[in-house]
């Protein structure tokens, strides 16, 4: 089994978010799940790849070229894709994926989030989606989601694509079905 994670490529001035994604990496490892992820050795993405990495997991990158030859790109996995566009990494990523965790992130982070729910919503895939609110990061989407859901503007079918816990017990759980 492996597990894409989303998550920033900056570490955040939170330090509660930087051991959130170390835990993930390390978990992730000790219960013989492969990570999928950004492929940089940056932010909260290098954090929980040298993580899982320390406790044996694979660990395996998606990268598009122009970031690979920026430098950002980490050579130290168990095996690294550079592909094309983000477009290519993100469907590179669902490919070799089998459910799918967002950690704290910005606006990348939150695009590769909402495609993979649409995809879902779509049936283009029935894999898992959890929302790991570390540290409540998350709260105000989490309500706004819920107001979509009040609202009319998003079904409970739609809405019930996500699972949001704040533990990551939970969240791999979940994950591991």
């Amino acid at each position: 089994m492996r597990v894409c994670v989303f998550c920033a490529s900056s570490r955040g001035i939170d330090q509660r978010y930087a051991d959130v994604a170390r835990e993930v990496g390390a978990q992730l490892a000790r219960r013989g799940i492969g990570l999928v992820y950004g492929g940089a050795k940056v932010g909260l993405m290098g954090l929980c790849a040298d993580a899982a990495l320390a406790a044996g997991g694979e660990v395996i990158g998606v990268i598009p070229e122009g970031l690979e030859t920026r430098e950002v790109a980490h050579r130290g996995l168990t095996a690294l894709h550079v592909v094309g566009s983000m477009h290519e990494r993100k469907q590179k990523m669902h490919d070799l994926s089998d459910g799918f965790l967002t950690l704290p992130g910005g606006f990348g982070t939150m695009d590769e989030l909402f495609e993979t729910l649409t995809w879902g919503l779509l049936g283009i895939h029935h894999k898992p989606i959890v929302l790991l609110d570390a540290a409540g990061y998350y709260r105000h989407l989490v309500a706004f989601m819920n107001e979509q859901l009040r609202s009319g503007l998003l079904q409970p079918a739609h809405h019930a694509l996500l699972s949001v816990t704040d533990s990551v017990e939970t969240a791999l759980d979940q994950l591991a079905g």
